[in-house]
C-alpha cells in the first residue's frame, strides 16, 4: 500500500486486524506501521552491510510526519555511507547514567589511584553536585551547555564550582576511555573556571601571643582534650598539613634524628625534620597502650579525625575568628622568611615539589628588603634635613657676620 505520508494521510490511515505498514511514495524505505490497536509508528527501512534493516523513528503525534521524513532521509543518507544508525541509536539507548559513570568512576579510578583525602573530595562532588543535577541523565545526552549551566549554578560557591568541573571532566575523559563516548566529546572542554582569589593570612606576633596563651589556658583548665591542643601545637610549630599531623603515628617519630618520617603524604613520602620545641610538645603526650597514633581520639586504639569543631571553639576564644587551621601553615612560611631564610629552603621546610607552589610567598621575601630600604632612605633624609638646617644656620651667622663688620668699619 503506497500512499504520500503527511499528517493527514496517517491521521486518515486505518487499523486493520492485523499489523500493517504503509510506505511513502515519495521517499523509498520510509513508512508507519499501523498496529491492531491504532498506534502509528514511522520507520526506515534500509540495507546495512548488506544486512536489511528495520529502524523505528518515533510514534506519530508526538513525531510529525514532516519530522519523520527529515530523520528517514539522514538514516537513509547515513546507511548508505556504511554507518549503522540502529547500532548508535542502541548504544545511546544503553549508555549508563551520569550516576552509574559517577559510581564506577568513584569505584574503578579514585579508589584506586587517588589518595584518601582526594577520595573524600571527588565523592562529595558526584553526592551533591553533581547526580542533583545531571545524575538521571544519561552520559551521551550531556552537552557542554549542560555542563556550563550547572558550573553557572554554583557561581555563589567559586571554588566548589571549580572543582565539580575538574571532577566532571575526569569522569568524562574516562567515559571515552571505556568506550561510552566518542574520542574528543568532553563536554567541560572550553567552559572557562570563575577566578579565585588566593586567600593569604599570616598570624602577627600578638596573633600567635593569644593563640599560645589560649591553648595554655585550656589545658590547665583541661577543657579540650590534650590531642586537640597538642595537633594545634604541632601545627603551629612544624608547618604540616593537617592531614600530615592527624595521621602522624609514634612509628614515624625518629627522636635520634629529630624527624617525621612519613611513608605518605600529599606530595608522596616525606621528612619533616624539627627542633627542641616540638619535642617537648611531642614528650608531653601520653602515649596510650595499643594506639599506633600520636594525636588519638576517643574510640580505643582510634585518633582523632576532626580538628575543625574544636579549632572554631579555640580561635574564637583567641580572637581568631578568621583564621583557618591552614593558615598556621602559611604563617609558619612567613616566620622563616621573616628570619631571613630563602624561598628554596622554605620550599623544603614545607615540602613542596614545585617552585611555583613556594613562589606564592615571594611577595613576603621583599619585607626585609623594603625594611631594610626605609631604613636607610629615613636615615638618608634625616642626615639631609640636618645638614640643610646647618647650611641655613652658617648662611644666617655669616650675614650677621657681615653686617656686624660693616657697622664697624663706618664707625
Amino acid at each position: 500500500m503506497m500512499a504520500k505520508l503527511s499528517k493527514r494521510s496517517v491521521d486518515a490511515a486505518a487499523a486493520g486486524p492485523t499489523l500493517k505498514v504503509v510506505w511513502d511514495d515519495e521517499l523509498r524505505g520510509f513508512g508507519v506501521r499501523i498496529h491492531p490497536t491504532g498506534r502509528k509508528v514511522y520507520i526506515v527501512k534500509c540495507r546495512i552491510n548488506g544486512q536489511q534493516r528495520f529502524i523505528t523513528i518515533g510514534q506519530h503525534g508526538p513525531v510529525t510526519a514532516d519530522h519523520a521524513r527529515a530523520r528517514a532521509y539522514e538514516i537513509l543518507s547515513e546507511a548508505k555511507n556504511g554507518r549503522d544508525p540502529a547500532q548508535e541509536l542502541d548504544q545511546a539507548r544503553k549508555a549508563p547514567t551520569m550516576k552509574a559513570l559517577g559510581e564506577r568512576f568513584l569505584e574503578e579510578h579514585v579508589a584506586v589511584r587517588c589518595k584518601p583525602s582526594t577520595q573524600n573530595e571527588y565523592r562529595r562532588s558526584v553526592k551533591l553536585f553533581i547526580n542533583p543535577k545531571i545524575g538521571t541523565r544519561r552520559v551521551t545526552d550531556i552537552q557542554r551547555r549542560d555542563i556550563a549551566e550547572l558550573h553557572h549554578s554554583l557561581r555563589h560557591i567559586p571554588y566548589q564550582a571549580n572543582r565539580t568541573l575538574g571532577v566532571l571532566s575526569k569522569m568524562f575523559n574516562l567515559a571515552e576511555v571505556w568506550g561510552l563516548r566518542p574520542d574528543g566529546s568532553n563536554p567541560c572542554l572550553h567552559v572557562k573556571k570563575f577566578p579565585e582569589e588566593k586567600r593569604e593570612r599570616f598570624l602577627s606576633a600578638d596573633e600567635y601571643a593569644a593563640l599560645g596563651r589560649t591553648l595554655a589556658e585550656l589545658e590547665a583548665a583541661k577543657s579540650e582534650p590534650v590531642s586537640v591542643i597538642a595537633a594545634i601545637r604541632l601545627l603551629m610549630l612544624t608547618g604540616c598539613r593537617l592531614n600530615e599531623i592527624m595521621t602522624l603515628k609514634w612509628a614515624y617519630v625518629d627522636w635520634q634524628a629529630k624527624a617525621f618520617r612519613l611513608p605518605d603524604s600529599k606530595t608522596g613520602a616525606k621528612v619533616v625534620l624539627f627542633g627542641d620545641s616540638v619535642a617537648a610538645v611531642l614528650r608531653a603526650i601520653p602515649k596510650l597502650p595499643d594506639n599506633p597514633w600520636v594525636i588519638t581520639g576517643t574510640k580505643e586504639g582510634g585518633r582523632l579525625t576532626d580538628l575543625q569543631p574544636p579549632w572554631r571553639r579555640i580561635r574564637q576564644r583567641a580572637g581568631l575568628d578568621d583564621v583557618r587551621i591552614h593558615d598556621l601553615r602559611h604563617s609558619y612560611a612567613s616566620g622563616a622568611l621573616f628570619l631571613g631564610e630563602g624561598l628554596p629552603m622554605i620550599g623544603k621546610l614545607l615540602g613542596h615539589t614545585q617552585v611555583q607552589t613556594t613562589a606564592r610567598y615571594a611577595h613576603l621575601a621583599l619585607d626585609p628588603v623594603r625594611n631594610a630600604a626605609e631604613k636607610v632612605s629615613d636615615f638618608i633624609a634625616k642626615q639631609a634635613a640636618g645638614l640643610a638646617q646647618s647650611s641655613a644656620a652658617r648662611h644666617r651667622r655669616f650675614r650677621v657676620n657681615a653686617q656686624n663688620t660693616t657697622v664697624r668699619c663706618n664707625g
